[in-house]
């Protein structure tokens, strides 16, 4: 039996929030196809899927960004989790997180869902809170803005400096929680930057 994780990056469906930072789950995704030079295809889950290897004869990897808006995430997680046999504790789930300071990655299994309706979402339609997150922190806003507008607006001209490295460290940190568990990523992603 091949060892197989679904790594499914949360964001919000079409050009209008693609560059959002609600959509960093999906462009973190974005990431671990780009290096593996795979591309997305439609999936009848209502998502697209990128199928791949960890490295060659490690962990079978599928990519999957919803089709759906960030608050209906759990349908097409579950109808992937059924089409490839996936139980929910190898099911990676990579969001924004607005309690985290920008730049900073937390990795976590379990737990509530801490306002993020995405990850609310797919905890319903899996039937258990119980699968690995990688948190990626996007910070709250500053002054009175509505978070909920904050997380629907494009990364700042300064943030948008850091960003990649930021959506890179993220992609290495779910090779990591599945080549070497979550202990090894928290190890290496929780301790502060030099």
């Amino acid at each position: 039996m091949v060892d197989t994780w679904l790594i499914i990056g949360l964001g919000n469906p079409g050009p209008r929030y693609e560059a959002t930072r609600h959509n960093i789950g999906q462009m973190v995704v974005d990431e671990l196809a780009a290096r593996r030079g795979e591309a997305f295809r439609a999936h009848k889950a209502n998502a697209r899927v990128a199928e791949t290897w960890v490295r060659p004869g490690a962990a079978k990897l599928v990519l999957a960004k919803p089709n759906s808006f960030m608050n209906v995430s759990g349908g097409p997680a579950a109808g992937l989790t059924r089409f490839y046999g996936i139980d929910p504790d190898h099911v990676v789930v990579v969001h924004d997180e607005l309690d985290i300071p920008f730049d900073t990655l937390k990795l976590k299994t379990g737990g509530g869902h801490g306002g993020h309706n995405g990850v609310r979402d797919v905890a319903k339609a899996l039937g258990t809170p119980e699968f690995p997150r990688v948190r990626v922190g996007i910070g709250r806003p500053a002054g009175r803005q509505d978070p909920a507008d904050w997380v629907l607006d494009p990364f700042g001209a300064t943030e948008r400096t850091t960003l990649p490295i930021l959506i890179s460290d993220a992609a290495d940190a779910v090779e990591l929680l599945v080549d070497e568990g979550l202990l090894a990523a928290q190890q290496r992603f929780h301790a502060p930057r030099a």
